[in-house]
């Protein structure tokens, strides 16, 4: 009996069996996460004869509970703090996911008004380091409980008070940029600031078609205001304000520093920048924790 050849050709299938024209470009995600990562802390004789020390971590104690309980607690100052116990306060504190910086002020700012501010969030969510320098030259050294530190809106704040830029003539490469300035717009001036319940509205620019004259027209009226966050809680994420009212510029990178969202943000601050109610709940058990340890000294 003869063998007639089968009249469909056998594909050969599974791994391997099919040859591919291009390899995937997949992008890299984020690889790293930021977690607690308890102070190595001075053993507790140590921390007990240092009495500024102590008397500032049990303010900054009394501090958290307050937020805790809605509250919104005076900064605990530091000026004047012993060389010996400011050490071992920065010790007990460390260094959290989130710093954050207001730049330096141009000329002509009232004596008053903030200079320069370098942030540090401390291992204890919601705990802030703040140290600023006023244009009149007078420097503080504080801790302030919340959210986030206020010096961050107001100075935010008191950059969109400024004439905004007309666009005037539009380049003949702008393509989408005018209707989106329009929607932040119109999102600016139905924020509410204060107001809780409100949803921050964000423009992803990662997904949009921009030609590099809609970018330019975009930063050219929305202008660079002078605070600055880093957020490093999973990969990096870089706020900036602007100098238009409740609008910061939000972008996220991977672990290669490639950009993986850009995005425009009409809020009070985003939320990846500041600390959550539950955060400042587990700061305080942490510290409390802390404080009773040193209670065995």
């Amino acid at each position: 009996m003869s063998t007639k050849p089968f009249p469909i050709p056998v594909v050969p299938f599974g791994p391997g069996s099919q040859a591919e024209d291009e390899a995937l470009d997949y992008i890299t995600l984020p690889s790293g996460m930021s977690t607690f990562q308890a102070p190595v802390l001075p053993e507790p004789e140590e921390l007990v004869q240092r009495e500024g020390a102590l008397r500032v971590l049990h303010e900054a104690l009394a501090a958290l509970s307050a937020a805790v309980n809605g509250q919104t607690p005076p900064p605990v100052v530091l000026d004047g703090l012993a060389p010996e116990d400011l050490a071992l306060v920065n010790q007990v504190l460390g260094e959290g996911e989130v710093s954050a910086q207001v730049l330096p002020a141009g000329q002509g700012s009232p004596a008053g008004a903030w200079q320069q501010v370098q942030i540090q969030e401390s291992v204890f969510a919601g705990l802030w380091r703040v140290v600023g320098l006023r244009a009149d030259g007078q420097v503080h050294d504080t801790l302030e409980v919340g959210p986030c530190p206020q010096v961050l809106r107001q100075v935010a704040t008191e950059d969109a008070r400024g004439p905004r830029p007309d666009p005037g003539g539009v380049p003949a490469g702008v393509m989408n940029a005018l209707p989106l300035l329009v929607e932040l717009q119109d999102q600016r001036q139905r924020w509410q600031p204060g107001k809780s319940g409100q949803v921050a509205h964000v423009v992803n620019l990662t997904l949009l078609p921009l030609s590099p004259d809609d970018v330019g027209l975009i930063d050219h009226v929305l202008g660079t205001g002078r605070v600055l966050i880093l957020s490093r809680g999973y990969g990096n994420c870089r706020i900036t304000s602007t100098c238009a009212a409740h609008t910061w510029r939000v972008v996220y990178y991977n672990s290669a520093d490639a950009v993986i969202l850009n995005a425009i943000e009409v809020s009070d601050l985003p939320d990846v920048a500041c600390a959550a109610p539950e955060d400042l709940r587990d700061s305080f058990e942490r510290l409390t924790e802390v404080l009773e340890w040193v209670g065995q000294g």
